[in-house]
């Protein structure tokens, strides 16, 4: 079987939870008999450990101005051929004679537009019917964008809920990466919130709840670990609040392991890697209770709505003055991470390839519509 992967999220300033995915698909597809090529719009940059088979650059036009013909006129087509194209964000390239799976990973463009640009609105939900119109096989990553994409028409025999995995790495060195954080200047006890600092994430929530907590413990900060996304986020210079931007996995390593507690405070999430990857560092985890979140964390973290400041104040409060509390969701983390792994993902993949080019060859046959 030969699968053709777009890469193009990997040529982001910051790939993001996608491009984390991509790259997973990357090291493990082939692990599976696959014959795997990859292509983008452009050169992608080197990332260490990450290793791109057969990587074919299209050339100009480069990203934003390519996806528009292909969402709009539907070419260029590939300058190569394989059994199955594979578009794991909602840029979806025209395919030939390929069997063409497409990754949803949320529809938060349709129920939050006003957290979108106007341009990211329209280039998702053109993305989005060219899913439904075109696509032999859905893959999602939750249960819950799965019933919404059923819901808005999708056949339900196309959807593949195949869960993202995470990476478990080796115990890091304690020692090494509390030095690591008391170089930045961050103390503790601190709340750690992962992603993109923009107001899906919930950081304002956050901010508001830091306040109410810091009555309690006046030296609780709040550390952000991710960059500047799109909308005005208030409250960044409030006391407590220390926005890092971009970190490297090192440093997201030693952050997770040293956190006092980590949150997921999205307003929505298609699935959610922050919440899996605390947990996976053993974490102590407060999510949003909304979308996809619920399936992710099981009852291994503390589950409070979104966007009500007190009700996250008193999770966090619960969490640093509770040692045994504390003690147990440490316990449960790392336990419930282990039931998520990217090999299982990846067959998982595998899987809703095959599945692809079944229904694929029954349409060509005049067998489906």
């Amino acid at each position: 079987m030969r699968v053709a992967l777009h890469v193009g999220q990997l040529r982001q300033r910051v790939p993001g939870g996608i491009g984390r995915y991509t790259e997973a698909l990357c090291r493990e597809i082939p692990e599976f008999g696959v014959d795997l090529l990859t292509f983008a719009a452009g050169s992608v940059p080197a990332r260490e450990g990450v290793t791109l088979p057969g990587l074919t650059d299209l050339g100009q036009p480069h990203d934003g101005a390519r996806y528009e013909l292909w969402h709009r006129l539907r070419r260029p087509r590939l300058p190569f051929a394989a059994d199955v194209l594979h578009a794991p964000s909602l840029a979806v390239p025209p395919r030939s004679d390929s069997a063409l799976v497409v990754t949803v990973h949320d529809v938060a463009f349709l129920n939050h537009p006003e957290l979108f640009t106007r341009r990211g609105v329209s280039f998702h939900k053109a993305g989005l019917a060219i899913a439904e119109r075109e696509a032999d096989a859905i893959i999602t990553a939750s249960s819950f964008v799965a019933r919404q994409l059923i819901n808005l028409g999708f056949d339900e025999k196309s959807i593949n809920v195949i869960p993202h995995g995470v990476t478990l790495s080796p115990s890091a060195d304690q020692s090494e990466a509390e030095r690591r954080i008391d170089a930045l200047g961050i103390s503790q006890p601190f709340v750690l919130q992962v992603g993109t600092v923009e107001p899906r994430k919930g950081v304002e929530t956050l901010i508001a709840a830091l306040q109410r907590a810091r009555r309690e413990i006046p030296n609780l900060t709040l550390v952000l670990a991710g960059p500047v996304g799109w909308g005005e986020v208030a409250g960044l210079n409030a006391p407590g609040v220390r926005s890092l931007g971009l970190v490297d996995d090192s440093l997201l390593e030693a952050l997770y392991s040293t956190a006092s507690v980590t949150t997921v405070a999205s307003r929505s999430e298609g699935f959610g890697l922050p919440a899996l990857e605390a947990l996976a560092h053993g974490s102590p985890l407060i999510a949003s209770d909304a979308t996809s979140l619920p399936e992710v964390v099981g009852d291994a973290g503390i589950l409070v709505p979104p966007d009500y400041p007190a009700a996250w104040s008193k999770a966090i409060l619960d969490v640093l003055t509770d040692n045994t509390f504390s003690d147990d969701l440490r316990a449960r983390g790392p336990k419930r991470a282990a039931m998520f792994s990217w090999e299982a993902s990846a067959l998982g993949h595998f899987k809703a390839y095959q599945h692809a080019i079944e229904m694929h060859s029954d349409r060509r046959r005049g067998l489906l519509p």
